[in-house]
């Protein structure tokens, strides 16, 4: 996957947080917390290089792969801290010790993101194999709103979409899964704009949590 980290290096864009290889000076809680993160979504990946889903968000988000390293993925996932929604740390990856790269005093318990905490357990409740599915992003990076801080979301711009479009094809080439899902309207957008065929599905967000747990299920039955 050398092709796929390289692109996923290469670029940087203003207000834009790239986790695996840059510094969140503000709130990481060591200097190498950019390694941990990269050794995390490697470890991730390498565990799913004949998954048969892949299930793509719009971007990264401060609460979830920012600070893991993963797409829809949070630190309490990774800490155990989720076992009560019949989430743990194994179904993410086995092969090396979770981490969190966040600093304590910013969040005790670690980030948690709504949206990878719906996406998880919906999936593995419904008895699926977590190892059949990569998660990821049509912009991978986390994008933010200056003013807000790094600690914050946005919707990424049309420009900054099409940098993260290289990655996706790379990732593409790396991974040989069967079946495409779009989380959202502006994933399956993103990737019509690739040529890349996708089901879609709603996003959890905004109320959608409800949809998205009926419809994930029903897209992947039908293509199963």
């Amino acid at each position: 996957m050398d092709g796929f980290f390289k692109r996923l290096q290469s670029v940087r864009l203003d207000n834009i947080f790239n986790p695996w290889f840059c510094s969140d000076e503000e709130n990481d809680s060591v200097s190498d917390s950019p390694a941990i993160r990269l050794s995390q979504l490697k470890q991730y990946l390498s565990e799913r290089i004949n998954a048969k889903y892949l299930l793509v968000g719009e971007a990264l988000g401060y609460q979830g792969g920012h600070f893991t390293g993963i797409p829809m993925t949070s630190e309490r996932i990774l800490l155990g801290k989720m076992r009560h929604k019949s989430i743990t740390p194994g179904h993410v990856f086995s092969g090396i010790e979770p981490r969190r790269t966040s600093k304590p005093s910013v969040k005790k318990d670690g980030f948690t993101e709504p949206t990878a905490t719906i996406v998880w357990e919906r999936l593995i409740t419904s008895g699926f194999d977590m190892r059949d599915f990569v998660l990821w992003n049509a912009f991978p990076w986390h994008p933010y709103k200056p003013e807000k801080g790094i600690l914050s979301n946005r919707t990424p711009s049309d420009k900054e979409f099409e940098k993260g479009r290289p990655v996706m094809l790379e990732l593409l080439k790396s991974v040989n899964v069967t079946k495409i899902i779009a989380v959202g309207e502006k994933s399956k957008i993103q990737l019509g704009e690739m040529g890349i065929d996708a089901s879609i599905v709603r996003h959890p967000a905004n109320g959608g949590a409800p949809k998205f747990r009926e419809q994930i299920i029903h897209v992947i039955n039908n293509i199963r």
